[in-house]
């Protein structure tokens, strides 16, 4: 099966080459580029509690001050194995989506406890902050990275895809639909996806790309890219 993956190398080197490993042809055509974000200085020892939404944010915070013992939540096992890679102990992972993660930490982070801090891009798919702040929660979110949209791309890359178009396509993001359909637009492709499965997290994320027409669009948390492939 011919996939295509398109987070940028560093999250994706794992996925291709186990995808490799079980026999598929994976192509790697990333649509952006991660860029860390200078944040004020943020006194850690004000907080209870720690979420992550992505790796990204860990790996863009500067964690020297931070006492590693503090409550730590995280989306899914790729930010879960992020976190305790950098030395967090008491790491709570969801399943991969904001609304496991918010369940997560109403069942074990009590609000009297104190303050959460929200580490973040700078485009969330949740508004997870707004939402426990509803539930009496204090949380206090900093933006630590931003995804820059990829300009230019390789135009051998784009005819050897158009001669062999992917069964499936994953997208991991609204800023990677968004750039997503301008490749598609800004090199005619938009009549050659009828027999590729689209695979999006999130239905905010495959709206955006709602106007190709795609033989089928599945919606899933990080951690199932394999199993998706079962059920095409």
């Amino acid at each position: 099966m011919h996939i295509l993956f398109t987070r940028p190398l560093e999250d994706s080197h794992e996925m291709i080459l186990k995808f490799q490993s079980l026999g598929h042809n994976v192509s790697h055509l990333p649509l952006i580029e991660i860029e860390g974000i200078k944040i004020n200085l943020v006194n850690f020892s004000d907080f209870k509690g720690i979420i992550f939404t992505s790796s990204n944010a860990i790996k863009y915070l500067d964690i020297k001050n931070i006492d590693k013992k503090i409550n730590c939540f995280c989306v899914g096992a790729s930010t879960e194995k992020k976190a305790r890679a950098v030395g967090f102990q008491n790491v709570f992972a969801a399943e991969g989506n904001i609304n496991n993660l918010k369940e997560l930490i109403l069942q074990n982070f009590n609000m009297s406890e104190g303050k959460l801090l929200y580490v973040s891009g700078e485009i969330i798919s949740g508004n997870l902050d707004e939402q426990l702040i509803s539930k009496g929660y204090n949380v206090e979110r900093v933006i630590n990275y931003k995804a820059n949209a990829i300009i230019k791309y390789d135009e051998n890359f784009i005819e050897n895809l158009k001669s062999k178009m992917p069964e499936v396509v994953y997208i991991y993001s609204q800023n990677s639909a968004i750039n997503f359909l301008k490749v598609i637009k800004d090199y005619q492709l938009e009549t050659l996806w009828m027999n590729t499965n689209l695979m999006c997290i999130g239905e905010k994320t495959s709206s955006i790309l709602n106007e190709i027409k795609w033989k089928k669009i599945f919606l899933f948390n990080p951690g199932e890219e394999e199993f998706l492939l079962y059920k095409i």
